[in-house]
């Protein structure tokens, strides 16, 4: 029989069958690889790690830095507990992060948002990002010893996101399941597709120990630390006063290439002062060592003392990449008089930032208007491009059309304190609303109910800036009571958006994301806690953060955070009022930075003292 007399057409048929199966699968396997990707050192948030595998140290750090010496910095406030990741810990000790606890990867401050490897080594993720996996360090050690494993990790996520704050309740509960296949591996399985940016969300997830930490108690307050693997360890608390933390000889995690070159000093106190006056006065004293400035004034005439004069004191100011964020008066629309968007528009005409500028801060700030000042993120002055017009177009007039074109320019006032053209504009939109000025007041022409809120502050330079806003308000007829009040008291109203009116700063980063839902989604408008002190409710804000969080390329993602610029100054949420150009610092001599700083922030954890430690 010949050697192929046995293959009859039927088994002819099924070989043919199994090589165009085989085909197949040799076409589909680059995909398939490319699907699932390989474990990589870094992850960004768009494009590419800007550092290669092997890396030693990020290019603002210096790896020879002197270790050693106190550094003590200093803070505005109190403290009322050791853990910022509860409600009740809204006023938890400076520092707990990243002096004490640690997350899996570290964020490099000179790319937009990119991580490189921490208790992580490596980071594995498909390119839809629906899954995350982390290869944990071998090394990786809590401070009392202890290896971190996968199930510190899966006990971490799950305590946060049923008993964290509400942000990272939203954030961590977008997990479906979690794997854990080995103490080294760890794979997060997410509920949907549509949020590009969770991989690095979940790589910047506090790591807690499960042995030492009970979750029954978690949410009360407390003046014992958490467990953590930083470099730090607590050795001394004044509740409320002062928190000192002393350097772990033991730290696992000094040489690695994320965190070499800081975290240099021996030991940090952090000092609570009450009120700023006393936080600067301490300043000149000498009783701390590294000074952020945010009074404009101050820095530019309250510097003329002793020890700067003598150069034991330096000061910079520093420019930085990151937007410019928010800052500026916050109307809580829960409110009623509030709900109106013409209400909000009118009040925010009747403050004269031009006056303000000059005579409260020497003219040296730039007023904005803008969620994402100082940037190619901001919508303010350029025209929507197609793909904002795109995602915009199912919700037909959620955007100005002065402000979709480019057109719109935000009140800044004449100057003399009264303007009259804008007052006019003011009481043209407050009677379109239903409002009518009787007399010296202005009225809701209904009930005959006066127009008149609170306005709550907590810090002295709060208090003038309020009562400058207060009497402007005053002219149009309608009545301000500014209100300071402590600081528990204070961040207890805010917490439960016990205000009608507040000041309050929303910072950027030069990479928006998920934090994003929790200042102005209609989820954190009713979660007490959240920073959408605003009460923001629109689908249009809703559907446009979803856009931020899916977009896949730059050119995508640019776009949906400009449309989310345009529906929030549509909104008028906020009375914009400034922000500074750069980043006012002042500093002991005895203290040095590399001469390379970070391009997206300033960051005193890889500042060191010098030898000898004297001014």
């Amino acid at each position: 029989m010949p050697p192929h007399a046995n293959f009859t057409p039927m088994r002819i048929g099924a070989i043919q069958w199994l090589a165009a199966c085989w085909l197949a699968l040799l076409m589909l396997w680059p995909a398939a690889r490319a699907a699932q990707a390989e474990p990589r050192h870094a992850i960004a948030m768009h494009g590419a790690a800007a550092l290669p595998e092997g890396f030693s140290h990020f290019p603002y750090a210096n790896p020879h830095a002197p270790r050693g010496g106190r550094l003590t910095l200093a803070a505005q406030g109190t403290f009322d507990g050791l853990n910022p990741y509860i409600v009740n810990g809204s006023m938890a000790a400076q520092g707990i992060s990243p002096y004490i606890v640690q997350s899996l990867m570290a964020r490099s401050y000179d790319e937009p948002f990119t991580l490189y490897g921490l208790i992580a080594s490596s980071i594995d993720t498909p390119d839809d990002r629906s899954s995350v996996a982390f290869t944990i360090d071998p090394r990786a050690r809590f401070s009392d010893g202890t290896p971190i494993t996968s199930e510190d990790i899966a006990f971490s996520w799950k305590l946060l996101k049923d008993h964290g704050r509400p942000n990272l309740r939203g954030q961590y509960g977008k997990v479906a399941r979690v794997e854990t296949p080995d103490p080294h591996h760890i794979r997060f399985i997410f509920a949907d597709r549509g949020d590009y940016e969770l991989p690095l969300i979940i790589g910047l997830m506090p790591v807690l120990a499960k042995h030492a930490t009970d979750p029954a108690k978690f949410e009360q307050t407390s003046f014992t630390a958490p467990l953590g693997s930083g470099p730090y360890v607590v050795t001394d608390v004044d509740p409320g006063a002062s928190i000192t933390y002393k350097r772990n000889p033991h730290f696992w995690a000094a040489d690695l290439p994320s965190v070499r070159g800081h975290f240099n000093p021996d030991e940090i106190r952090i000092d609570y002062y009450r009120d700023s006056n006393a936080l600067f006065e301490a300043f000149k004293a000498g009783l701390y060592d590294y000074r952020v400035e945010t009074d404009a004034r101050r820095w530019q005439t309250g510097y003329d003392f002793p020890a700067m004069r003598e150069g034991a004191v330096r000061k910079e100011a520093i420019r930085t990449q990151t937007p410019k964020g928010m800052f500026g008066f916050v109307f809580n629309t829960r409110r009623p008089e509030f709900q109106d968007v013409r209400v909000r528009e009118a009040l925010g005409l009747l403050i004269d930032l031009r006056w303000i500028n000059r005579n409260l801060y020497g003219g040296a700030l730039t007023h904005s208007a803008s969620y994402f000042a100082d940037s190619e993120l901001s919508a303010l002055g350029r025209p929507a491009s197609p793909a904002e017009r795109a995602l915009l177009a199912p919700f037909p007039g959620a955007v100005r059309p002065d402000v979709m074109d480019g057109s719109w320019q935000p009140p800044t006032g004449d100057g003399s304190g009264r303007d009259r053209t804008d007052a006019r504009r003011a009481l043209n939109l407050l009677a379109a609303a239903g409002y009518v000025l009787k007399g010296s007041t202005l009225r809701n022409a209904r009930t005959g109910a006066p127009f008149a809120f609170e306005i709550i502050v907590d810090t002295r330079e709060e208090e003038r800036l309020a009562l400058v806003y207060a009497d402007g308000l005053k002219r149009a007829g309608i009545k301000v009571r500014v209100r300071q009040i402590d600081s528990v008291q204070y961040q207890k109203r805010r917490i439960d958006f016990d205000f009608d009116m507040l000041l309050n700063t929303w910072p950027v980063s030069a990479s928006p994301g998920n934090e994003q839902r929790g200042r102005w989604s209609s989820a954190a408008a009713d979660a007490p806690g959240s920073l959408n002190y605003a009460g923001v409710h629109s689908p249009a804000v809703d559907a446009t953060i979803d856009a931020v969080l899916a977009a896949r390329d730059e050119e995508g993602f640019v776009s949906a955070v400009r449309a989310l610029d345009r529906l929030l100054m549509s909104g008028f949420y906020v009375v914009p009022l400034f922000y500074a150009p750069a980043r006012w610092i002042a500093y002991r001599s005895r203290l040095a930075h590399p001469e390379r700083l970070p391009r997206y922030e300033v960051i005193p954890d890889v500042w060191w003292i010098k030898q000898g430690g004297k001014d």
